[in-house]
């Protein structure tokens, strides 16, 4: 039994200690005059010093040739993409006004065919031919029949053959050049 109470004081917490007749019935316990708290001093808090930031300075460096090359490439190839889109605005100029002129020519050609088949009658021809006897049928010497049974093939006279070496590449620069240039026109 004497082992029980010991493990009971053991377990027992801090508040088993406080006499319950220091318990006067108020939340707020009054405090002893040792216990009344003294006021301290203010104490103001030490100002740092101000200090700027050291600004680090590089130095200036060489400008790469690279870069310059880079730039001037980007610039020569703005310019060129401007001149394109200048050239694509007016070749779709020219399709619009070529596509207007198309459109009146084939009015004008349905008038024209029409005006035509109105001028000639076959049937009055062969009347006013007939009549005057100017029209003979053909002979059997006057016939002649095409055989188109053979493939097609085609000669060119006049082509240039290749040339080959030193002369051929520089011949193909050449025409290269011409064509960019042209393009360009």
């Amino acid at each position: 039994m004497a082992t029980a109470v010991k493990r009971r004081s053991s377990r027992s917490s801090q508040y088993d200690r406080i006499p319950y007749d220091a318990y006067d019935g108020s939340a707020a316990r009054q405090l002893q005059r040792e216990e009344v708290l003294r006021p301290r001093p203010m104490v103001r808090p030490r100002e740092r010093a101000v200090v700027r930031p050291r600004v680090r300075v590089r130095e200036a460096g060489s400008v790469s040739p690279f870069a310059v090359v880079g730039f001037l490439a980007i610039g020569v190839f703005a310019v060129l993409l401007l001149f394109s889109y200048v050239q694509l605005t007016v070749i779709s100029e020219q399709v619009v006004e070529l596509k207007e002129e198309m459109t009146t020519l084939q009015t004008e050609e349905a008038k024209l065919r029409a005006q035509y088949e109105l001028a000639y009658d076959l049937g009055t021809i062969e009347e006013s031919v007939t009549a005057a006897g100017t029209m003979v049928k053909p002979q059997n010497g006057q016939i002649v029949y095409v055989d188109l049974s053979e493939p097609d093939t085609v000669t060119f006279f006049d082509e240039d053959a290749p040339t080959a070496g030193l002369e051929g590449a520089f011949q193909s620069v050449k025409s290269i050049v011409t064509e960019i240039v042209e393009y360009f026109q």
